[in-house]
């Protein structure tokens, strides 16, 4: 438009010219001046069409440039475009191939525990759910992504900042498990640590109980007032005692065998005071046996009140110091309880100590929790919860009560302390030589055989001796004939026979015994 303005210009200037040439040739000039005129006009007219073409060109050149930096700026502009596009699409991939990756774990949870069907069926449509949201958010995301290049600096920056955020969120979950895991192994090598230093602090030494007891002499002519003529001081220090005396050729001893250490030692006190008194009788025999019983039971209190102070237990009720006390004729697989008793008492002690527990509560706990293996009467309770049962009455904390109730997984546990009881228990019963499962069978073989013969009506009394091959049965001579000894005799024999599994074969004496006394003053 401007070149044919300039074209319009110089043929009007042309045209003016024109006409005062041609009014100069009408005039007396000369025509020379017409001429010169003439000339001058061509030139003008040649200088104005130079001038326009050179204006032309320039204009041409600056419209170009200006195309072809528009064309640039435009290209650079699509390209930084096409790579927030492509950044975009990537994260976009990123995420769905995360996304693929969660369905494609619960796909295999869900086939491996079919248990929890329910729950992931649920969480697989939360999932799905979110899998829905998440491609109408892709969408709209390239909706928005497709008309870019309406999109502002700083909805660009935003968006930017935005991903930046969630990556920073990502890395930081899973240092974050990094530390988790970390701290667990940390905590697994110090629970190690912990049950190692306290075992090494409280390590004792194991004390087997064997089934019998040798009982020394002084000369063997003491066995013969032992055994009595015919044999009647023996049987009367058997039955009064439930132990089986073996007088053999042992050089000066006798052998004192039964598997309840109690019996035992209780025979070879009333041995040792008969010996030293030389007087040997069947009355003076059940007058000492008698009297051994009432000492043992002062001992026994004794040795309870001496555990319990060694080991800085207080206000502990009487009769839990009795079953303390009685827990040193007991043994559990071998291993004697009393030992047992304190050392998980000591082990409790520092494993509380350890943890920044109360070390005084567990270490009571650790001495009672096998209490209920001493109790005076029978029951069909478990020795946890008899134990817990004896705690109770007997006022202990809810704690110890609970801890003695749950160390065999009886009750739950409901304080911590209940824990540590079961795991002291299970390091002092692991020990190397603590315990032997076989004497435990063959002790509560022998104490089934005893209950089967005590059940029936009018046994007053009932020991198995000589290792079990032997079962000899006192029966209430008012309650019980002579024929119905021979009946009784017959019928236990039976019931062995057919409920007891055993080597060998066991003789069962039924003994029946009428005695008046009088006394004369």
């Amino acid at each position: 438009m401007d070149f044919n303005i300039i074209t319009i210009i110089v043929a009007v200037v042309a045209l003016i010219l024109g006409i005062i040439l041609g009014k100069l040739i009408f005039a007396k000039d000369t025509r020379k001046k017409v001429e010169e005129a003439e000339g001058q006009s061509q030139s003008i007219l040649k200088e104005a069409q130079f001038r326009a073409e050179t204006f032309k060109k320039e204009k041409e050149l600056e419209v170009k440039e200006k195309f072809v930096q528009l064309k640039s700026d435009h290209e650079r502009e699509v390209l930084e475009r096409n790579r927030k596009i492509g950044e975009s699409e990537n994260r976009l991939r990123q995420k769905e191939q995360a996304v693929n990756q969660k369905n494609e774990q619960l796909d295999r949870q869900i086939k491996e525990n079919d248990a929890i069907k329910l729950n992931l069926n649920k969480q697989i449509e939360v999932v799905n759910q979110k899998q829905a949201d998440l491609e109408k958010h892709q969408e709209e995301h390239m909706r928005r992504l497709e008309k870019i290049s309406g999109l502002t600096a700083e909805e660009a920056k935003n968006q930017l900042v935005e991903g930046l955020k969630q990556e920073a969120q990502s890395r930081a979950i899973g240092i974050q498990q990094e530390i988790i895991d970390e701290a667990k192994q940390k905590a697994n090598k110090e629970a190690r640590k912990i049950i190692i230093q306290t075992i090494q602090r409280t390590a004792s030494e194991q004390a087997i109980e064997n089934a019998i007891t040798v009982f020394n002499l002084e000369t063997d002519e003491i066995k013969g007032q032992i055994i009595g003529r015919e044999g009647r001081n023996i049987r009367a220090i058997e039955a009064a005692t439930g132990v089986d005396l073996i007088v053999d050729d042992t050089p000066e001893a006798i052998i004192l065998s039964c598997f309840d250490p109690l019996r035992r030692e209780i025979a070879r006190l009333s041995l040792q005071r008969l010996v030293s008194d030389g007087r040997i009788h069947p009355a003076r025999i059940e007058e000492v046996v008698e009297k051994t019983k009432r000492q043992l039971e002062e001992q026994i209190m004794e040795i309870g009140e001496r555990t319990v102070i060694e080991l800085g237990i207080h206000g502990l009720h009487k009769e839990l110091v009795r079953l303390v006390g009685k827990m040193r004729f007991r043994s559990s697989y071998g291993q004697n309880l009393l030992m047992h008793s304190r050392e998980v008492a000591n082990l409790c002690g520092v494993m509380a100590a350890e943890l920044g527990l109360n070390p005084k509560l567990a270490k009571r706990a650790g001495l009672l929790h096998d209490i209920g293996k001493v109790p005076d009467e029978e029951t069909e309770l478990s020795h946890a919860l008899l134990g817990a049962k004896l705690a109770e009455k007997y006022g202990e904390n809810p704690a110890i009560v609970n801890a003695i109730g749950a160390h065999h997984d009886e009750m739950e546990m409901q304080f911590v302390i209940s824990p540590i009881v079961q795991a002291c228990d299970s390091i002092s019963g692991a020990r190397p030589g603590a315990r032997r499962e076989i004497m435990q069978q063959y002790l509560q073989r022998i104490k089934e055989l005893e209950n089967l013969a005590q059940a029936y009506t009018g046994v007053e009394k009932a020991y198995a001796i000589q290792a079990g091959r032997e079962l000899r049965v006192i029966v209430e001579a008012d309650k019980v004939t002579d024929q119905a000894s021979e009946r009784l005799s017959f019928e236990i024999a039976q019931k062995i026979q057919t409920e007891m599994t055993y080597p060998g074969q066991i003789k069962v004496t039924v003994i029946r015994e009428k005695r008046a006394v009088n006394v004369a003053r």
